[in-house]
This record gives C-alpha cells, sequence and structure tokens, in this order.
C-alpha cells in the first residue's frame, strides 16, 4: 500500500481501514446533530456523520489507488451488515445504531455506493449525470434524519432537492481542490464546453467568462433545487427537525448568494459566523409552524 497505512487483510482485523483527514462537523455547510434535534436522537446522528465521513475520507485519500479505496468502502459495508471485526469502527458503530433505532441500513449503503463512484468516475457528462450522483452521495444523509425522526416519505421529494443543493454548492467551493488534488471534476462537462469554458481554466488565479457563465448557469439550476425545498420544513412533523430543516435551506440560499458574488477560483467562498446566526433567526421564525 501507498504510504505509511497498513495494509488491511482479511482475517487478520488489527488495522483499521478508516483513515480520518481530521475534517469535523464543523467544517460543514450545514448544522450536524445541533441542539434543535432531539435530545435521545442525537447520538444516532452523530454516528451517522462519523460513518459518512469516515467513507469520504476514504474516497477523498490522494495516497490510495482507487481499487484500495473501494476494498476499504467494501469492508465498511461488510461490517456494517455484521461482518466481525473490529477494523471498521464507524461502520461497527452505526450497526449498532440502526439496531437501536431500527432505521433501514440502505442510507449507509448509497452513501457508500457514491463514495465508491469518487474512487473510480472522475467526469460528469451533464446535469442529470450530477444529480444521479447526488442521489446516492446527497440524498441519504437527509433520508436518514427524517427516518430517524419518523417522517413521512412524502418529505423526500423536497428533502433530496435541498441535500442535492448543498452537494453541488459544496461542489463548486472545492473545484479547484478536487481538480488539483484528485483530478475529479462535477462540473458538467457538456456544459463546460456550451460555455465556452475548459476543465484547464480550473488551474487559473480566477474564473474565465467562460467558467464564470458556467458557475452562473449551475446556480441557476441551484437555485431551482432551493425553491423546491422550502417546501421541506412545512412537511416535518417534529418541531426540532423543521426548524433545523428552515435553517438549512437558509444556509442554502445565502451560499448560494455568496458564490454568485464570488470566484471560488481566487478564494474558497464559505459561510460565515454570521450567515450561521443569521440563518439561525430565520430558520427559528419560518420553521415554527406545520403545514395544515
Amino acid at each position: 500500500m501507498e504510504g505509511s497505512h497498513a495494509r488491511w487483510e482479511p482475517g487478520g482485523m488489527s488495522a483499521t481501514v478508516e483513515m480520518p483527514s481530521g475534517k469535523g462537523s464543523t467544517d460543514e455547510n450545514f448544522p450536524v446533530g445541533s441542539w434543535l434535534i432531539r435530545r435521545d436522537l442525537r447520538p444516532a446522528v452523530h454516528a451517522f456523520y462519523r460513518f459518512a465521513r469516515q467513507a469520504d475520507d476514504i474516497a477523498d485519500n490522494p495516497d490510495l489507488r482507487a481499487e484500495e479505496k473501494i476494498r476499504r468502502l467494501d469492508r465498511m459495508g461488510a461490517v456494517l451488515d455484521g461482518a466481525p471485526g473490529e477494523d471498521a469502527p464507524s461502520a461497527k458503530a452505526m450497526r449498532q445504531s440502526l439496531i437501536a433505532t431500527g432505521v433501514t441500513a440502505q442510507h449507509c449503503h448509497d452513501v457508500l455506493r457514491a463514495f465508491r463512484m469518487d474512487a473510480t468516475k472522475l467526469r460528469y457528462r451533464d446535469w442529470d449525470d450530477l444529480m444521479e450522483y447526488c442521489r446516492y452521495s446527497a440524498s441519504p444523509v437527509g433520508r436518514q434524519l427524517l427516518d430517524l425522526h419518523g417522517e413521512s416519505r412524502d418529505t423526500w421529494p423536497p428533502n433530496d432537492a435541498l441535500c442535492s443543493a448543498l452537494q453541488v454548492l459544496n461542489h463548486l467551493q472545492d473545484c479547484v481542490a478536487d481538480h488539483r488534488l484528485l483530478d475529479r471534476v462535477y462540473l458538467p462537462t457538456e456544459d463546460l464546453a456550451r460555455c465556452g469554458a475548459s476543465i484547464e481554466d480550473l488551474t487559473r488565479a480566477s474564473a474565465t467568462p467562460g467558467l464564470r457563465r458556467l458557475l452562473d448557469y449551475l446556480l441557476d439550476r441551484i437555485a431551482e433545487l432551493v425553491r423546491r425545498a422550502r417546501d421541506l420544513p412545512p412537511l416535518v412533523k417534529s418541531p426540532g427537525l423543521r426548524r433545523e430543516a428552515a435553517v438549512i435551506v437558509n444556509l442554502a440560499e445565502r451560499l448560494t448568494a455568496h458564490l454568485r458574488q464570488g470566484d471560488p477560483l481566487a478564494t474558497r467562498v464559505k459561510l460565515s459566523k454570521w450567515d450561521f446566526a443569521a440563518a439561525l433567526a430565520v430558520g427559528l421564525y419560518r420553521g415554527g409552524r406545520r403545514a395544515a
């Protein structure tokens, strides 16, 4: 294996297959298991986040070959399904959480599917291709939270819109680093060409006119997703989750606006502490009532 990491061998479970990057919930564009979530459910929320974070770190590790990433992700899936061993602690904890809460393991397997795609798929053809990726990388995160609270699956369509919007916003924030470190480009290649841009534009110090046109086009598509996501909070029964959903919708609105004005090639466009505070106030107000 590349680097200094020990190789996992079947039957020899001493080394962990997980490779923490040091990133945590404070690095996200949305709150993870905040005080708005029911206290008894917060451990399950954090267990899912740690599981997804560890899988993401494997997929994004530049020192691992694609086949090694997939082996490690497959091992996490096996432990999630009950295989013995201590080499995937977040998967083992996730399995225990699923047993305790009765939530399906499908959402966990869906995100593993997305991270396997990250290991091998470096380009996306068009918006629909990107949305298919988000179906597995993003939507299961919200679905897990909704299922944990016993919410109706009527909430899934606006949830999927919100999670996909957040995912693509993150792709725009990280487009330079993803290309430089992983040769991974989520910007759809057909739309790049249509806007008069190219992947090579990501190596520049600032966005070219063509790349700016592409960013604005993608932000228009994201704004439509966020518009659909506004239907989510009124559908949520749990008061705390309803307010948290409203907060996250507002954070997506704010980050979309920042990326309209900012240049992710020149600097990382991100939310400020003020954005989080203002979104909390707006979310508490908007999330105060349920749909009739």
